[in-house]
């Protein structure tokens, strides 16, 4: 006990965490860098997005109205919309982060994705979330995710589409196990509905990445009309 509580244990129990995720995250950064690389980016230049983008719905978002030359306006735009739900993320896990310095916190940000960030969410409802414990489920996953895309770059065009073999469905895969971790009964089932139809109903009238902010803001709205129907009648 008095071992996990020091940063190296706290760091492999970090690790040990965020294992299962690691495996399902592979799969998918093949699959973009296999993408980047049928899209005319160089192996060096997918994994340098990776590493220093570390965002993977963006990516491939970015990828998909990818045009030679690049949108730049467009490119940024669309990642913009789709990493908007960081602010509410940060926001969520900064509250947590008490044992964090000011500059350690802002570091910690700059390596938030999804399942980071539903990880420290778990642990931080369990027990106190520290640095070193974040850094153990951070620095294997970012490894993963800058290895997996330089590996798909490379491989890309001999393994022609991987969606093909059912790679690509990993990506959707992690976030049902992510979302049933938060499950709370009706409440979360009504903000996913209300989410998932105003993606789909967007997606198929408006063009472009539009229907990812739809589906944010329809779950916040649904969110809180849960939150004060539950008020209400509590």
């Amino acid at each position: 006990m008095l071992q996990r509580n020091r940063p190296g244990g706290e760091f492999l129990a970090g690790a040990r965490a965020i294992l299962p995720l690691i495996v399902a995250v592979v799969p998918i950064g093949l699959v973009f860098g296999a993408m980047s690389a049928t899209s005319g980016l160089s192996a060096l230049e997918a994994t340098l997005m990776s590493a220093l983008v570390f965002a993977g719905g963006s990516q491939f978002v970015a990828m998909g109205i990818w045009t030679h030359p690049a949108s730049w306006a467009g490119l940024g735009f669309a990642a913009f919309l789709v990493n908007i739900r960081h602010v509410l993320m940060s926001a969520s896990i900064g509250t947590k982060m008490q044992s964090f310095s000011g500059i350690q916190k802002y570091v910690a940000m700059l390596f938030l994705a999804d399942e980071l960030w539903a990880m420290a969410e778990f642990r931080a409802g369990a027990t106190k979330l520290t640095l070193s414990w974040y850094a153990g489920i951070v620095a294997p996953f970012y490894a993963a995710w800058v290895g997996s895309t330089l590996a798909g770059a490379l491989l890309g065009a001999f393994l022609g589409d991987l969606a093909t073999i059912g790679l690509d469905f990993a990506f959707p895969a992690v976030f049902v196990v992510l979302v049933m971790r938060f499950w709370k009964g009706r409440e979360t089932g009504t903000v996913l509905a209300s989410s998932a139809f105003a993606a789909v109903l967007v997606n198929h009238f408006v063009p472009g990445v539009w229907y990812i902010a739809a589906g944010a803001v329809a779950g916040l709205f649904a969110s809180l009309w849960a939150g004060r129907t539950k008020a209400v009648t509590a």
